[in-house]
């Protein structure tokens, strides 16, 4: 019986990017994959396009007529469609979670390493409770205290992937230093908790953090911020972009390339990692006199 339609995933189009990749390489059409497989071509360019599923099994037997023996790539994307479908905690709180952030979370669930440059606010996964609820706030439209609170509790929930005991989250972090001089008049102390949290998660051994000082030269990241997702194995990297109206996804080696230079540059732009922290160490002690 053939598969059932699926609403797309943002694992299962990163499953579908990766077999399309791999047949490519391989030198082969959809007719002559899907032959092999004993399929027609439109189920196998469904799956390609992440609007049909595809069991784990399936996916091997892909691999193996595309003449992958790395048994990294096997491992890979037969988790990948094994969790294509795969409820996560986030779940939980479908009422204020949309899809677009799910996406994200997902994403951040399995990836390896991401870097994160960001002018405008410190990242989510720094946060602290009373920071995230000041911003969430501020940012929407049309949330509801309850649904301000509820978002509070997962962008909290979040954050254990820095701290998980096996495979934690490698976290490299550009803040502007800017962002660290908001100042929360009703809550004052808001900013003063949030760079103790900085100096704070700085100490973990996969997070690295800077900061582009206000005069600094200028760099890509004058264009605005964005998040650098990489995966283990061959999957490509997802680049995320936020703004009012919500996310936007960048996928595939070729885009996500100029994203990578990008955050190279902007790097080596920053302040070094120690000269970032005794700065925010300064201006944390600055909210202290």
């Amino acid at each position: 019986m053939p598969n059932s339609p699926v609403v797309p995933t943002i694992r299962r189009r990163r499953l579908g990017v990766t077999l399309k990749r791999l047949r490519n390489d391989a030198g082969l059409t959809l007719d002559e994959a899907a032959g092999v497989m004993g399929w027609k071509a439109p189920k196998l360019s469904k799956i390609e396009n992440a609007v049909q599923s595809i069991r784990p099994a399936e996916v091997t037997g892909l691999l193996e007529t595309y003449g992958v023996s790395d048994p990294e790539v096997f491992t890979a994307l037969e988790g990948l469609a094994r969790d294509a479908g795969k409820k996560g905690w986030w779940q939980t709180y479908g009422d204020v979670v949309f899809l677009p952030y799910a996406d994200y979370i997902s994403l951040e669930t399995d990836a390896q390493q991401i870097w994160e440059w960001s002018p405008l606010l410190v990242p989510g996964l720094l946060q602290t409770a009373a920071y995230a609820r000041e911003t969430i706030a501020g940012a929407t439209t049309s949330r509801t205290t309850e649904e301000v609170g509820a978002l509070v509790e997962v962008r909290q929930a979040r954050q254990a992937i820095l701290s998980k005991p096996e495979g934690a989250l490698e976290f490299w972090a550009i803040l502007h230093e800017a962002a660290l001089h908001q100042r929360f008049a009703i809550r004052p102390n808001t900013m003063r908790d949030q760079l103790r949290r900085l100096l704070e998660v700085s100490e973990l051994p996969n997070v690295t953090l800077q900061v582009m000082p206000l005069d600094s030269a200028s760099h890509p990241g004058l264009v605005g911020g964005f998040s650098l997702v990489h995966f283990p194995g061959p999957m490509p990297n997802v680049v995320l972009l936020e703004n009012v109206m919500g996310a936007t996804y960048v996928e595939g080696g070729n885009d996500t390339v100029h994203f990578t230079k990008a955050f190279e540059r902007i790097r080596a732009t920053a302040l070094p990692v120690q000269d970032s922290l005794a700065l925010i160490a300064r201006l944390e002690e600055g909210h202290r006199t």
